[in-house]
């Protein structure tokens, strides 16, 4: 990317992370530009990768995915090849929905969403433990679900 998103980009961005359904017509509206302007703006958005993708929000209740786990793993060496190899088999899990490399007193942290206790036991034991280098996880179950929001602060 060039430049960083303008006003008019930053307006555009925010309406569709809420509204990732509108039309163009109704966008355009509310952003104060032309059906075309804004066209060519969200064209240029999804080449330069500022737009990432669309997708639907999903309730994981009512899909029988009620229980969200955060992990932190531990590796057994911290080196460029381990990292690799355990970062290729969590992108094959699909039961992680994030993980990310973390400065501190570990390695990694997972973040999981299972049906249950008894899904999460079976995806530690069949799936996380059997990572490339793990050696140690601490797992924090999710009681309560104060705030999960993907929108970013434009």
């Amino acid at each position: 990317m060039t430049d960083q998103p303008d006003r008019l980009d930053r307006s555009i961005l925010g309406v569709l992370q809420r509204e990732g359904r509108i039309s163009t017509v109704d966008l355009a509206e509310r952003v104060g530009l032309s059906p075309t302007a804004t066209g060519e703006r969200l064209r240029r958005l999804q080449k330069e990768g500022v737009i990432a993708g669309f997708g639907a929000r999903l309730d994981p209740h009512r899909l029988g995915l009620g229980l969200l786990v955060f992990v932190e793993v531990s590796l057994d060496k911290t080196t460029p090849d381990i990292f690799e190899r355990f970062a290729a088999a969590v992108r094959r899990a699909p039961e992680v929905l994030e993980c990310h490399m973390v400065a501190g007193g570990f390695d990694y942290l997972v973040k999981t969403r299972v049906a249950d206790m008894p899904a999460y036991r079976r995806f530690l034991g069949e799936v996380l433990l059997s990572l490339p280098g793990v050696t140690e996880t601490r797992t924090y179950a999710v009681m309560e679900e104060v705030k999960s929001d993907s929108i970013l602060p434009l």
